[in-house]
This record gives C-alpha cells, structure tokens and sequence, in this order.
C-alpha cells in the first residue's frame, strides 16, 4: 500500500459511468473518440491497440457521465497481456451504469462475441448492443442476427461516418441513473512521464493500490494517456499515465507518433509532471529530452528514481547508503544544470517506498508555481544583482531600470533594460540565480524576459 492514499474506483464519482467493451477490432476506440467529442483513443487497423481503460467526461443534452473504452477482450489468445487485458475489462464493468456491447455488422456474430455475450448476460446492468458498420439502411437487415446473443437493446450504428449514434445517446441518457449536480474537481493533476519501461505504470499502481494499469516487460505497453482519481494526506490528485516518449527519430508508425503527441497533451493539461528515471540506468539523454519537454511547457517537475531497491542496499551502513544518493544526485546536477530547480526524490514502485516523499515534493512544487513576489523586493533583488556582478559588454554598462511579475504558473518576471542585445543568456541565468536565492520556488521553472526601457513607456 501507498503510505497514506486512499484508493478510488472511478475516476469522477459523481458521474454515471458508461463503458464499452467488445472484442479487438470492432471500432470501440472510434465511437469513444465520437462521443467524446475529440480524438483521445489511439486508432489503427492493427487488433488490440487499446490495452488499457481510457475515460472522458460527456455530456449529452445536458445529461454527464463517464465513458470508459476498455481493451480488446480476446479468449484463448497467445497474446502475453491477454488475461491482464480480461481483469482491467472486469474491473471497469465493476464500475459501470450502463454497458456498451459492441459487435461488428460485416462479420456476423464471432466466437469472442458469444465468450462475451456468456459474461455479461449475468451482469445487473443496462446493456445496449451496438451493431457497428451499419452504414446505410440497406445494411439495418444485419442488425437482426445480434437478438441471437440475448440481449433485448440493439442500436445499429456506423462510428466512422456517425450514422446512429444520435440514437444511440439518446438510449444512453434515457438510462442513466438520477445524479446530482456535478461539482468541479479540486484535484491537483500530475502527469507520469518518462522513457518506455521506466516503471510508469507500475507507479500509478502503487499510489492507486491496484492494478489500475497494465504492468508488462514488454517497452510500449501503455500507449495513451490514463486519468485516474486518488486521494493522498488529504489532497486530491488526478493521475495521468503517459505512454513512453521516443526521441523523434525513433518513433515508429503513427502508434508511436500518437503516443508523443498525447504525452504532450498530457503534460499541457497538468499542473505538474513526475519524471520518472531508472536508477539502473542513471540520467539518460532520453531522461532530459522528457524533463525539456515539462520545462518548455513551463510546468514544475519532480524528478522520481525509480528501481532504487535495486540500486542501493536495503540494509547495512546509512553513511554509504547516504552517499550512494548523493553522488546521484551530483551527476543528474551536473548534466542536466537547466533543471537545478527540479527536486530529486528515490522510490521503488515495486516496493512501495519513498512515495510519500515524491507527493510532497509535488504539492510543494505545484504550490511554488504560483510563487509571486513582490515588486519592490524583486527590484531590490535585481539591483543588488547588478552591483554583485556588473556587466559590461561593446563598451556599454547593462542597466536594469525596473522589473515585474506579470504572470505566474510559472512566475514571469520581466526585465526593463536600457538594451536588450547586451543581456547575455549566462547574465540572464546569474540573475535567475539570485532571485531563487530569495524565493527557491523549488518544483517550477521561471521566464526571465528582457525589455527595452522603451517599452515601459
């Protein structure tokens, strides 16, 4: 167990949860994505893309709930993740109001749609069958063969070109439960990145005390991004798992390039990314190129080393163990200088340690994001700077007339000088330098912009 989290099953409790289920192919990542609103469920002809719960909030005429795509259901198949697949299909029918069981019009009733059919004919739940690949009315005939599963709801639908979802919502609304208002989520949102197999998932896992997402050997497993709600020292978070991000050059196909891009998406809705870096491995250039990703969104960060157990002994002398974690953390300092302000925190997700570290150092981060500072002791700050260490450069003395915060997440603090061509990058670093001196806003990056003089007229 995660020290001091409390597990939740849904990720939005107050809504009605609807999910889809069916087998490897049929276009469930196609209707989830429509009903949506928005492409979130990676799409490709390949069965199985889909492996874990994806979720979206919806709302139709009004009426919101939960919609949960589930992984392709495959019985008796040789895929390694396929009984894994089976329990996160279990676990969200646990959850849900209503059932979306969906079938495929082209190929008639399959064998895995009979295994399905047998599982959820005992489930105490609404279940619509949704006939998908219904295209034209010519094709509405083919709907009929599905009453043999045993189901009374039908819809017939095309999820591509839209035909019949409208019904199909309208089944969906009609049988929800009565809920009350929804209130808005106060959750602080923290997205897990990192390379492929750093241990992502198995992370989220033990902060949520169950087997919310895949864990395999196997390096791209989770390809989309997964939210899920849980509740630590009395503070709300919303957990987003990312697929693992790839150098450009390395990205594979369009699964590869999606997994990118939603782990991008990902980090721009946060408040705050957990880079997560492999103690075996050390700091790696994969490791930085996903840290820059946070810090270009200027988002605060935590860096987690992950696997520590089996990097540093469980027992035997404290000093050496001390000094194991300090020359760690000296090495991650001295190749990755731009991100001195990032806290680095050891855990091991398979033994559930240090995790109550790593959640502290992300409330305070997140809180330092919105660190502002007064404007008289940010000039005080500044000045002081320019006596300390005056720069001279083409013959002319850098001056500083007057500096402010106009923004915060992440603080922004703009330079008024007489020109802007003599601030050099490395001035521009002394100066951030001095600020965190004053105001460490540990966590969370922070924008130096220079300004001619001329522009505060």
């Amino acid at each position: 167990m995660g020290s001091g989290t409390l597990r939740t099953p849904q990720m939005s409790a107050s809504y009605p949860t609807v999910v889809i289920v069916g087998r490897p192919n049929v276009g469930k990542s196609t209707l989830f994505n429509r009903m949506a609103g928005r492409r979130i469920a990676v799409i490709d002809d390949k069965p199985g893309i889909t492996r874990d719960r994806l979720y979206a909030e919806c709302d139709h005429h009004g009426r919101q709930y939960q919609l949960v795509d589930t992984g392709g259901i495959l019985f008796g198949d040789d895929d390694p993740l396929v009984e894994q697949i089976r329990v996160q299909v279990e676990v969200a029918l646990s959850d849900a109001d209503i059932v979306l069981f969906m079938v495929d019009a082209d190929t008639g009733i399959a064998p895995a749609d009979w295994d399905l059919a047998e599982r959820l004919r005992g489930f105490d739940r609404q279940i619509i069958v949704v006939v998908n690949k219904v295209d034209s009315e010519g094709r509405e005939d083919l709907v009929h063969e599905f009453h043999a599963l045993g189901f009374e709801n039908l819809v017939g639908i095309s999820s591509i070109h839209g035909r019949g979802v409208d019904d199909l919502l309208t089944s969906i609304v009609e049988g929800l439960p009565k809920i009350g208002e929804h209130a808005e989520s106060t959750a602080l949102r923290l997205a897990i990145i990192g390379r492929p197999n750093v241990g992502k998932s198995s992370i989220l896992n033990a902060l949520a005390g169950e087997d919310r997402v895949i864990v395999s050997e196997i390096p791209g497993t989770t390809r989309d991004a997964i939210d899920m709600d849980i509740v630590h020292k009395g503070q709300a978070f919303r957990l987003i798992d990312t697929a693992g991000i790839r150098r450009k050059g390395k990205i594979q196909g369009s699964i590869e390039y999606y997994m990118v891009l939603r782990a991008t998406r990902a980090l721009a809705r946060a408040d705050c990314a957990l880079v997560l870096i492999d103690g075996k491995d050390g700091l790696t250039d994969g490791d930085k190129r996903v840290a820059k990703i946070s810090h270009d969104l200027g988002k605060p960060c935590v860096f987690a080393v992950n696997k520590w157990d089996l990097v540093e002994p469980p027992t035997g002398d404290l000093g050496k163990r001390t000094a194991i974690k300090k020359d760690f953390i000296r090495i991650i300092r001295e190749e990755a200088p731009e991100m001195s302000y990032v806290p680095i925190r050891f855990t091991s997700a398979k033994e559930e340690t240090g995790l109550d570290g790593i959640m502290k150092a992300v409330t305070k981060a997140i809180e330092n994001w919105s660190t502002r500072i007064p404007t008289g002791k940010l000039n005080r700050i500044i000045q002081d700077a320019l006596y300390e260490k005056p720069l001279t450069r083409k013959g002319r003395t850098v001056k500083v007339f007057y500096a402010t915060q106009p923004e915060e997440r992440p603080p922004v603090f703009v330079l008024f000088c007489n020109d802007t061509e003599l601030m050099h990058f490395s001035y521009v670093r002394f100066i951030e330098n001095r600020i965190r001196e004053e105001y460490p806003m540990v966590g969370t990056p922070i924008r130096l912009v220079t300004r001619s003089s001329r522009e505060r007229d």
